[in-house]
């Protein structure tokens, strides 16, 4: 009976190793495809370009760790959300209009959402980051990271614009 326990014991030693060596090259494999996509942004040319320094002292710590550090906002923390005013969304890191408020609506996600940007303003690259794979969308003149693009969003695109309220600034219409 000893020897029965004894290598159930070491069997369940075994697999707990084996999971715990598993996971582990997974996180590894997933933080170093994160570091590969953040090298490749930043080997990308864009218009605007600052030193991480001067990117620092131009943005606000939320701004810069969502459109320098690809963050995320907590679901619902945006007035950008709830904006209901005719206007412009502009990238908050170089002010490229991004968004008209024609094409924003309720995703009831908690992200100020748009089924279409304005022509000629954004850029998209895979995300391979969280374990899936997803569309980013940054601003093709700075290179600020927005938010993601999604295929479940409204008429006439069928598609979701979901941006972090943070990188962006809403200009009212005058």
């Amino acid at each position: 009976m000893a020897t029965n326990e004894t290598h159930s014991h070491g069997r369940r030693a075994w697999l707990a190793a084996a999971g715990a060596l598993g996971a582990g090259a997974w996180l590894a494999r997933m933080r170093l495809s994160g570091v590969a996509q953040v090298r490749a942004a930043e080997r990308e040319a864009f218009e605007v370009q600052h030193s991480d320094a001067e990117w620092r002292a131009r943005l606000t710590p939320a701004q810069y760790g969502i459109l320098r550090e690809e963050g995320t906002e907590y679901p619902y923390s945006s007035p950008l959300d709830r904006e209901k005013r005719r206007g412009i969304f502009a990238c908050a890191g170089c002010a490229l209009p991004l968004f008209s408020s024609q094409t924003k609506f309720d995703s009831g996600t908690g992200w100020p959402s748009f089924w279409k940007p304005l022509p000629n303003a954004v850029g998209e690259r895979k995300d391979h980051s969280l374990g899936m794979l997803r569309d980013e969308v940054h601003c093709r003149r700075c290179g600020g990271h927005l938010g993601h693009v999604f295929d479940d969003g409204p008429r006439p695109t069928g598609l979701r614009y979901c941006m972090n309220g943070t990188a962006l600034e809403f200009q009212p219409a005058a």
